[in-house]
């Protein structure tokens, strides 16, 4: 089976999504699955992952309430307030839902670069666990030393990278991207999506050679049993369509064999969200 593991869904409303300016005009809409399903199917995918775009247990409950009409959503990252007071009563009860398989915060966004150091954030990552809950990992290069640290302290954990930790493909420096990227991928409790790769190039003039460097790098230091397929779809939109973002990947990964292709293109995923 093959498995889009990161991608979003959201009913658009200006205020909430504030996030998408005046340069992203082809994401002020709605996407919905009615708006994914064909996209999948034309490009050989089974099932997809909805990742939380907005950070509220509404999103949570919205995602999962798609996931009950759509049996092809396999699974759903949402979002909860890890340093809350009640999280233990939250977490408990978030674990009714099956096809909620974790939680991720947009640390990205945060002021602090040491975010993920706080001792109420740590806290809640340490009461994941308990619930099998997993964890994404949404950072820029500069957050992945916070991050190395992180894991270590929860090595029963299990921690996902999204989008590479988004190296800049736009300047082409790598420097500690790289440095960041290998030290964290010698910790075994943590995965890699492959993913967001024309979100973070230069929109209107990437090249496929640009992600090159940086794919070789996280095949090298995850290996391929621990690298999951993310379209990033609808903001990868800002860049290319679908199947351009897939075909990169295809493209790229087509020179493996085919066991370790079936495990990045699905093996992968249903084993680290227990699809």
């Amino acid at each position: 089976m093959k498995i889009d593991s990161h991608q979003h869904f959201w009913k658009f409303h200006p205020v909430k999504d504030s996030w998408i300016n005046a340069d992203m005009k082809i994401l002020q809409r709605d996407f919905l699955p009615s708006d994914l399903h064909s996209l999948l199917h034309e490009n050989d995918i089974d099932g997809c992952v909805a990742v939380q775009a907005d950070q509220s247990e509404e999103e949570t409950h919205f995602l999962l309430e798609l996931t009950s009409e759509n049996d092809w959503i396999k699974g759903v990252v949402g979002w909860i307030d890890l340093r809350a007071e009640n999280l233990d009563d939250r977490l408990q009860y978030f674990s009714q839902y099956k096809k909620l398989k974790g939680f991720r915060h947009i640390v990205q966004a945060e002021p602090e670069d040491d975010f993920l150091l706080r001792e109420d954030f740590c806290e809640g990552i340490s009461k994941l666990a308990k619930y099998n809950f997993t964890y994404d990992l949404l950072i820029f290069p500069k957050h992945l030393s916070y991050a190395v640290e992180l894991v270590k302290q929860f090595p029963e954990q299990s921690f996902v990278i999204d989008h590479l930790a988004k190296p800049d493909f736009k300047q082409s420096d790598f420097s500690l991207w790289e440095k960041g990227i290998r030290e964290i991928a010698n910790c075994p409790n943590v995965f890699c999506k492959v993913s967001g790769l024309v979100t973070e190039a230069d929109w209107n003039n990437w090249k496929e050679s640009d992600f090159t460097h940086c794919l070789d790098v996280v095949t090298e230091a995850f290996g391929m049993s621990r690298l999951l397929f993310g379209s990033d779809w609808p903001v990868s939109l800002l860049a290319a369509s679908y199947k351009q973002s897939w075909g990169i990947l295809f493209r790229y990964f087509s020179k493996y064999p085919k066991e370790q292709q079936d495990k990045f293109w699905g093996g992968n995923a249903i084993e680290f969200y227990n699809l």
